[in-house]
């Protein structure tokens, strides 16, 4: 217990010591220096790929507008299946107002606004994620067994000894 008494009067001590003082106001002046550095660092990342958005907003806007023409020159061929066709003219005609929408607005807002429906409608975001990232599997995995079938080598295959085998022994000790 003595020593706890002994930490308590150390402490009173040295607060109204210049130099503990001054320790002080250092440190917390490092710290607020760096809280500002930080802020300013988020702030100037976040203002550069806002930039960023919005100079690609016009291409991701065209690209979007290219999809959707493409849908209409597909179903072209469905004269016969006009409710294939409506589908997909509907969902054309979504992909132009989705266009129209990101020429239009501000990245911030675009953002706002897919963090609203997110927050709305989390289970068809998960199940619309889960897809996305099937779908991105799929074709990963399609175009790595497409390269493999090109007859580009693969890591197991050696440039020498394609076709030969080689036994492996085991080495009991």
């Amino acid at each position: 217990m003595g020593s706890e008494t002994h930490g308590g009067d150390e402490r009173h001590a040295q607060e109204g010591n210049p130099a503990w003082d001054e320790l002080k106001d250092d440190v917390t002046h490092l710290a607020q220096e760096a809280r500002a550095q930080g802020r300013h660092f988020v702030d100037a990342a976040r203002e550069q790929a806002a930039d960023y958005a919005e100079e690609r907003k016009d291409g991701i806007a065209n690209s979007v507008s290219n999809l959707a023409n493409t849908l209409r020159e597909a179903t072209q061929t469905f004269d016969d299946r006009p409710n294939i066709r409506a589908i997909v003219d509907s969902a054309a005609e979504g992909l132009d107002q989705l266009a129209d929408a990101i020429q239009e607005r501000q990245i911030s807002e675009i953002v706002t606004s897919i963090e609203g429906v997110m927050r709305r409608h989390p289970v068809p975001v998960a199940a619309l994620s889960i897809g996305l990232g099937f779908l991105a599997a799929r074709f990963i995995k399609s175009t790595a067994r497409d390269l493999r079938d090109s007859g580009a080598p693969s890591e197991h295959e050696k440039p020498g000894l394609r076709g030969k085998r080689i036994r492996r022994s085991k080495v009991y000790g």
